[in-house]
């Protein structure tokens, strides 16, 4: 009995605490916008390195060409720094693009997708963008034949595609 511990009454465990904050950590992970953030003080520090880099590159081979030192002294790769340079651009690139991407689909999203329809529930939450619920019957009404259109599309290519891949006769 004395090796089991109790904790205190004001310290009790909160799993969904931490299982929120995983998850939010998790959805910064995901999130370009944030990713670029943090991204953003260790490109700093990579371009800080590659230039202390060059320049002590730079002073050691002055040093050789005025006859001062010989190249026996180690010096740092400059085109490593670089490297790790162009990789953190890259990641930043991308983070950019994907935020781009997600931002365009947002707004297409936006723009093609319907308005609040007003439920009776809740008559007091009518907003200026909502549509009435004819117009709304009238918007699924054309969504639903383009998606038939599509269908019926799809599926006389997938009949010509299939009649092109059955062999001939044999005369």
């Amino acid at each position: 009995m004395a090796s089991q511990q109790q904790q205190p009454a004001g310290q009790m465990p909160q799993p969904g605490l931490q299982q929120q904050q995983h998850q939010l950590s998790q959805q910064q992970d995901f999130d370009p916008v944030h990713r670029f953030k943090m991204l953003i003080p260790q490109l700093k520090e990579s371009l800080q390195n590659v230039m202390k880099i060059a320049s002590l590159n730079l002073a050691h081979n002055t040093s050789i060409d005025n006859g001062i030192k010989s190249s026996d002294a180690s010096v740092q790769r400059f085109d490593k720094s670089l490297e790790e340079f162009y990789a953190l651009c890259d990641q930043l690139e991308l983070c950019l693009r994907l935020a781009y991407e997600c931002l365009s689909q947002s707004i297409d999203s936006a723009k093609h997708s319907p308005n609040l329809v007003p439920t009776a529930t809740k008559p007091d939450t009518v907003q200026t963008e909502s549509m009435s619920y004819a117009q709304y019957l009238g918007m699924i009404k054309s969504q639903i034949s383009c998606a038939k259109d599509i269908h019926n599309a799809l599926l006389e290519c997938s009949k010509k595609i299939a009649g092109k891949g059955q062999p001939q006769g044999i005369m």
